[in-house]
């Protein structure tokens, strides 16, 4: 269940969906289930990103406008994922994003998370990503 947590100042709803949509079709020509896939923005606000003591936005720019000033993207992907995998993934969603060599700071980091740590929640029900079932909650005391 791939996850990706994309940090950048606000976008717009339109651009944040074609990101998301052009994520997960790359990774279903992959061989993910679409419905595996999930894509999480957090807007960062100003002065809260710093690289070598400066705020990002204080470092030089030359964006048209087209791409974020600032990304920082977590990826959560199965430990069995190999380079190719993550190199193409990793290629998408900057490109997906309009990151390019004007964008000050693009950070994009993977970390290997196993099916077995990963639970959904589905109803009542919960399971572990790798199809191991978890007993129903207990009941609260009362």
């Amino acid at each position: 269940m791939p996850t990706i947590t994309i940090r950048t100042p606000e976008l717009p709803v339109s651009r944040r969906r074609a990101v998301a949509l052009r994520v997960t079709r790359w990774l279903t020509a992959q061989g993910v289930q679409a419905a595996h896939v999930v894509v999480r923005f957090e807007p960062t606000e100003e002065s809260t990103v710093f690289s070598g003591g400066l705020p990002v936005e204080a470092l030089p720019h030359d964006t048209d406008g087209g791409g974020p000033r600032h990304a920082s993207v977590t990826c959560c992907v199965g430990p069995d994922r190999d380079d190719a995998f993550r190199d193409g993934l990793a290629r998408c969603i900057t490109e997906a994003l309009g990151a390019d060599a004007r964008t000050p700071f693009c950070y994009l980091e993977f970390r290997p998370t196993s099916p077995s740590d990963v639970y959904l929640g589905a109803g009542d029900g919960l399971s572990r990503a790798d199809g191991t079932a978890v007993g129903p909650a207990p009941a609260a005391a009362g």
